[in-house]
């Protein structure tokens, strides 16, 4: 599937709405346990997914949680939403015929779980042919759940609930700045990268799914990745957006089917961004 969701537009009744939301959070729910389950525990069972490109490799991680937490939630979505198509990052894709696709990362940011850091996240989103419509950031080991779209843009977490904002720099000279990997992916983009980063007052790495939810909390200012999949992009799209802050690919095109991503806390920034990623990445 190159895009997460089928063909046909489906933007979602009022009436689906409740039900949908209650769906959403069974599966976070769903997914914590599973995950917390093998989270910092000794023996855990990894193998690597890494492809060999021109003589080397990149380790690419799953683990048992990894599948365990997405079995659950597939069960869930099989009992409580058998029409709707599933993408999900460790089985088969399933077709649905409502025009609604659920997008799943049961840990988005496995390497960090592995190593025990708690930056790793569950990402979830309901998508139409158009694009998220909802998404759910969740941390199970810090508690905190960033949810967005369909009238929501909030947190809940240890110090209870509140409503995400993104708070965006006033220029991209004092702008914070982060990505997974300083590697960010092949020469060209990493020279886009590096064009923003030289502009930016911060810039720091390593974060995962976990940066998109500090942008969509106010915190951060620039998320610049390359090389994703739907599942790693569909759920942050949704968030961030619902708090005010613009997700789009390296041309300003929609950046739910993946690959290069540029988010931003507002308009502006984003603007800025963008014209330095056009003018040095192929």
């Amino acid at each position: 599937m190159s895009s997460a969701a089928p063909p046909g537009t489906c933007r979602l009744p009022d009436r689906e709405i409740p039900g949908v939301l209650a769906t959403a959070h069974a599966l976070a729910e769903a997914a914590r346990r599973e995950t917390l389950a093998h989270f910092r525990r000794t023996g855990l069972e990894t193998l690597d997914k890494g492809v060999r490109t021109n003589g080397g490799a990149r380790f690419d991680p799953v683990t048992e949680a990894d599948r365990a937490a997405e079995a659950a939630m597939r069960a869930i979505l099989a009992d409580r939403r058998p029409r709707d198509a599933v993408l999900g990052e460790e089985e088969e894709d399933r077709s649905g015929d409502s025009g609604l696709t659920w997008v799943l990362d049961p840990i988005d940011g496995t390497r960090g779980f592995i190593a025990g850091t708690p930056t790793w996240g569950v990402l979830i989103a309901l998508c139409d042919a158009e694009g998220p419509l909802y998404g759910i950031i969740d941390q199970p080991y810090i508690g905190e759940r960033f949810e967005g779209g369909l009238g929501r843009a909030r947190l809940t977490g240890p110090r209870g609930a509140r409503a995400l904002a993104t708070v965006p720099a006033p220029r991209l000279s004092e702008a914070t700045l982060f990505t997974t990997f300083p590697e960010v992916g092949t020469a060209a983009e990493r020279a886009g990268f590096e064009a923003v980063r030289d502009a930016v007052k911060l810039t720091r790495y390593g974060m995962d799914c976990y940066a998109y939810a500090l942008l969509a909390a106010g915190h951060v200012d620039l998320v610049i990745e390359a090389g994703l999949h739907p599942y790693d992009v569909c759920a942050p799209i949704a968030v961030i957006e619902a708090a005010g802050g613009v997700v789009t690919d390296w041309r300003g095109g929609p950046a739910h089917a993946g690959g290069r991503v540029l988010a931003a806390a507002g308009p502006e920034l984003h603007a800025e961004a963008l014209a330095l990623l056009r003018g040095v990445a192929g």
